[in-house]
C-alpha cells in the first residue's frame, strides 16, 4: 500500500494516448505537492512504453496486478474473464473502471483525484482544491439525464440494481466529469454495499456488468446511501474546462476555447474524442508551457 497523504491522482491510460498522458503527468508533477502520487493503470502490453514515466512520485501498474488471479486478459484481445464467471468476457471499457475502483484498496490517501489521459493542471491543486463549503467535490449537474440519453439511463439501472436501489425515472442527475474526485472511505462503503446486496466480491458483481458508469455508482452511493451524513458536496463544476465536441479543433478554435476557461478553474481537457492534433493543443496551450528541471522525461509543464 502507498504511504499515506492526502491527494492520489489516477489515471487508467494506453499506448494510443500515451504523449497526453506523458503531458498529463508532468501537469500532475507541475501542479500538486510534492505528497502526490500520479498512479498511472495500463495494459500489460503497454507497460514498457509507460514505464518510462515511473519516478519518485509516478507509479506506473499494470492492470493485471490490480486483479484477483481468477481474473484473466485474453492474448491479443482487449477482454478479460473471470474464471468464475466466465459469461460475459470483460469488455476493456469495463475493466477500465473495475481498475479504478481496484486501486483505491491500494492507495491510502484520503483524496483520490480520477484523472483522464486528455486533462491537464493548468494551475496549483491541493487537497483543499477539491473542498466546497467544508465538503470534498462530486460532480453532479441536476435533472441533466433523459430519453436523449439512452446509455446515461441504463448507467443509473446498473449503478442502483448493484447497490440494491429501487429504480428511478428521469430526468436524473449526471455525474461524469473527466476529472472526479473520490473520498477513499465513501468507495470502500461502495464496494461493502455492493457485496451485501449481490452476495459475492464487488469486483465480480461489477466486472460482469456488460454497461456500466463508475461515476454514476459513485454518485447514486454518495446521493441515495450516504446522504446528509456525507462527507462529500455535490457541484456543478470540478474546476476543470472541458470540450467534448467530436469535431477536431483547429488552432483558432483551441485558442478560444482555451481563453474562456474559468478563473477559479484549475484544469483543461480537450477530449481525445474530438481527434483534436497534439501540435492544435500544445499550440493553443502554449501560454501555460514552461520549462521544468521536476519533470523527468518531459521539458514542457504548465503553469500560470
Amino acid at each position: 500500500m502507498a504511504v499515506t497523504t492526502d491527494l492520489a491522482v489516477i489515471t487508467p491510460s494506453y499506448a494510443l494516448d500515451f504523449e497526453l498522458c506523458t503531458e498529463l503527468n508532468a501537469s500532475v508533477l507541475s501542479h500538486t505537492p510534492d505528497s502526490a502520487t500520479h498512479y498511472i493503470i495500463t495494459p500489460r502490453r503497454d507497460l514498457k512504453l509507460f514505464a518510462r514515466l515511473k519516478g519518485p512520485r509516478t507509479e506506473v501498474w499494470s492492470v493485471d496486478e490490480l486483479l484477483p488471479r481468477r481474473v484473466l486478459a485474453v492474448l491479443g484481445t482487449n477482454y478479460w474473464v473471470n474464471l468464475r464467471h466466465p459469461v460475459p468476457p470483460i469488455r476493456g471499457w469495463v475493466m477500465q473502471q473495475v481498475v479504478k475502483l481496484a486501486a483505491t484498496t491500494r492507495i491510502d490517501a484520503e483524496q483520490l483525484l480520477l484523472a483522464d489521459s486528455d486533462v491537464l493542471f493548468v494551475r496549483p491543486v491541493t487537497a483543499d482544491t477539491f473542498r466546497l463549503n467544508g465538503r470534498l467535490r462530486f460532480y453532479r449537474k441536476d435533472a441533466a439525464v433523459d430519453e436523449h440519453f439512452p446509455r446515461h439511463l441504463i448507467w443509473h439501472k446498473v449503478a442502483r440494481d448493484l447497490l440494491g436501489l429501487p429504480a428511478d425515472h428521469p430526468p436524473l442527475p449526471d455525474y461524469i466529469s473527466p476529472l472526479n474526485v473520490w473520498d477513499r472511505q465513501a468507495v470502500s462503503g461502495l464496494q461493502e454495499r455492493i457485496e451485501k446486496v449481490a452476495g459475492r466480491h464487488w469486483l465480480d458483481a461489477v466486472a460482469a456488468q456488460l454497461h456500466f458508469s463508475e461515476f454514476i455508482l459513485y454518485g447514486v452511493f454518495v446521493d441515495y446511501l450516504l446522504g446528509a451524513g456525507s462527507q462529500a458536496g455535490a457541484s456543478e463544476s470540478m474546476l476543470c474546462h472541458s470540450y467534448w465536441g467530436h469535431n477536431p479543433l483547429s488552432v483558432a478554435e483551441a485558442e478560444k476555447f482555451v481563453g474562456g476557461m474559468p478563473a477559479e478553474d484549475v484544469a483543461i481537457m480537450i477530449s481525445a474524442k474530438s481527434y483534436t492534433s497534439i501540435d492544435v493543443r500544445r499550440e493553443a496551450l502554449s501560454g501555460y508551457y514552461r520549462l521544468s528541471t521536476k519533470v523527468p522525461n518531459m521539458a514542457a509543464a504548465f503553469s500560470v
